[in-house]
């Protein structure tokens, strides 16, 4: 849960509101005025903002507003658009105002009760792919990875802190060739209002027969899974900004969910949490990948260390080379 992919606005209270012009307006000109309105509250992305916003606001394509500048808008077409405006103004991330997202593809509902999808969070989508295609093939893979016979139980995910359900949905949507036979996601969040979410895009994209979402405190032994059978691979984006950072995030932070920001003194509290549970959560020759903050590979890398004596611990960087990804596969419990 990185803040990048949250540009900074503010100022809004200093701009003064401007009724919805009585003439006719183009497409053109009011990308324009409303791109330099947000220019003058601090939009690093202005006319982005302003064209995601008229064509939110005349639900049609981004692409339609860049290829007809000269069609007009009515005067309540651009009263609803002074409103968008005044939202981004004043910090408001775009995602919330438009009510969804792009993630690894996918349109995902978002609303202020979730945190909004990073892009550097599609990096562990697409690294859990590939270990969930060698487990399910029933080909050789690469050096230790065993075939999935026929028969085998499901392969078990569990996407801990599930928020808005992205990383599930995203991963459950790239195994859609595949049964519920062969693979089951688990999905849990701590906070009802995030998981309602998270039901409503597992619902929207069609996923219910792959992906089951509970209510769970990861403070609870186990996660709240009780003794039911362990889990191949675990995958958890949670929160790993330390608490002092929170109040200097960009502005689009204040409109998100502190408890999906906040991970505690040093950013890792939850995550050495989680870690000391690895053994207890998963099966043997499991696997876990957790995203990490860019500056937070040593001390992650020292955590695992630490807590589970002889694991074997990796660090995937992004696509900036910034470290993301923290791997590790504990040494099972006797």
């Amino acid at each position: 849960m990185s803040s990048s992919g949250s540009s900074a606005v503010g100022a809004a209270a200093q701009l003064p509101r401007v009724a919805p012009p009585e003439r006719p307006l183009t497409v053109g000109a009011a990308t324009a005025e409303a791109a330099a309105r947000l220019r003058k509250a601090g939009s690093e992305s202005a006319r982005l903002d302003a064209e995601l916003l008229l064509a939110f606001t005349l639900g049609i394509e981004r692409t339609t507003v860049l290829a007809h500048p000269e069609a007009r808008i009515g005067a309540t077409q651009a009263g609803a658009l002074e409103a968008a405006v005044e939202r981004r103004a004043s910090g408001e991330p775009i995602a919330y105002i438009r009510g969804h997202k792009e993630f690894h593809g996918l349109a995902l509902t978002v609303d202020r009760r979730v945190l909004v999808p990073r892009p550097e969070t599609e990096l562990l989508v697409d690294l859990a792919m590939e270990r969930v295609q060698t487990a399910v093939s029933r080909e050789p893979g690469p050096p230790g990875a065993a075939c999935r016979p026929t028969g085998a139980v499901p392969f078990r995910i569990w996407d801990v802190g599930t928020g808005s359900g992205a990383i599930a949905v995203a991963l459950a949507d790239a195994l859609r060739g595949r049964s519920a036979d062969e693979v089951r996601i688990l999905a849990t969040d701590v906070s009802a209002g995030a998981l309602a979410v998270a039901a409503g895009n597992v619902a929207w994209h069609r996923l219910e027969d792959v992906v089951e979402l509970r209510l769970a405190d990861l403070a609870a032994e186990r996660g709240g899974l009780g003794d039911e059978a362990p889990v191949d691979l675990l995958l958890a984006n949670l929160p790993y900004i330390p608490s002092e950072e929170v109040p200097g995030l960009p502005i689009a932070a204040i409109f998100e969910p502190r408890l999906a920001l906040d991970g505690g003194g040093d950013g890792l509290e939850l995550v050495r949490r989680l870690l000391s549970l690895l053994p207890e959560v998963l099966a043997p020759r499991g696997l876990a990948l957790l995203e990490i903050g860019a500056a937070q590979a040593e001390a992650a890398m020292a955590a695992a260390a630490t807590l589970l004596c002889g694991c074997s611990v990796a660090v995937h960087p992004d696509l900036a080379g910034d470290p993301r990804v923290l791997e590790v596969r504990p040494v099972p419990r006797a």
